[in-house]
């Protein structure tokens, strides 16, 4: 099996890492990359082939990790591809199934976890027609591959209400925060939640950690979620306002 990455970043060099790791072949496009990028997948023997036209000419499964915003346009990049596409991207269900207006043999993808550099952290849960074959490819990795449904938009409606609740309440948390900074009531929230709410204190340095160093990608994940919200007449306020959080953190880091 030869498999094609775009483009990798923190996860999507991990991924390639793990089916390195077990003896596949991983392509990648080091074109307009940058030298981060390339030392990643340096470090995850991955296999480096110019351009994502020569991915496309090459491989028989091609991952798509990436930034969610620029998912579709990814999908663009390597339209006219033959083979199984699998999009394991923080996208709405909608923007799913815009991939696979592009990509007619797509299967739909959600990572829940860190970056796969040890076994029994992270799940990739996988949805459409040919997601069992996948599945198949992570078998005995450190991902953990599960197929949910034949329908494209399940895994990343999966993905989407998770990570609504993680990464949207870490920032309501964030928030909630700076009131109490602005009010000048800090330390006395933060000696109540040590009463009545311990683990808020560790949740909370976590949530700044993250913020700090993935809120520019988050901003766009949210959008997401919200997205998906308005398409089931939900509310889509609460990531829309996550977004902003995110961002403003992006702008401070």
């Amino acid at each position: 099996m030869v498999v094609g990455l775009l483009h990798p970043g923190e996860m999507g060099a991990a991924v390639g890492g793990a089916l390195t790791d077990r003896g596949e072949t991983v392509l990648w496009a080091s074109a307009g990359r940058s030298s981060a990028t390339a030392e990643r997948a340096k470090a995850a023997a991955l296999e480096d082939v110019g351009d994502v036209e020569e991915i496309c000419r090459r491989c028989e499964i091609l991952l798509s990790i990436c930034p969610p915003h620029a998912a579709l346009d990814v999908a663009r990049e390597a339209s006219g591809f033959a083979g199984v596409y699998v999009d394991a991207n923080a996208i709405a269900p909608d923007t799913a199934r815009a991939v696979a207006e592009v990509q007619p043999r797509v299967v739909d993808g959600g990572i829940v976890g860190p970056p796969p550099i040890e076994p029994g952290r992270t799940r990739l849960y996988l949805s459409g027609t040919e997601a069992a074959e996948v599945a198949a490819l992570f078998s005995g990795t450190n991902v953990d591959a599960r197929v949910i449904s034949g329908e494209i938009g399940a895994a990343s409606a999966l993905k989407a209400a998770y990570a609504g609740w993680t990464k949207g309440s870490a920032a309501l948390l964030l928030t909630v925060r700076e009131l109490a900074q602005a009010e000048g009531v800090e330390d006395a929230l933060l000696e109540e939640w040590r009463l009545s709410i311990p683990e808020l204190e560790q949740r909370l340095t976590g949530a700044e950690r993250s913020a700090s160093r993935k809120g520019w990608r988050w901003i766009g994940e949210m959008e997401e979620i919200a997205h998906s919200m308005s398409a089931h007449d939900l509310p889509a306020g609460f990531h829309e306002a996550a977004a902003e959080v995110f961002r403003r953190a992006a702008a401070e880091s």
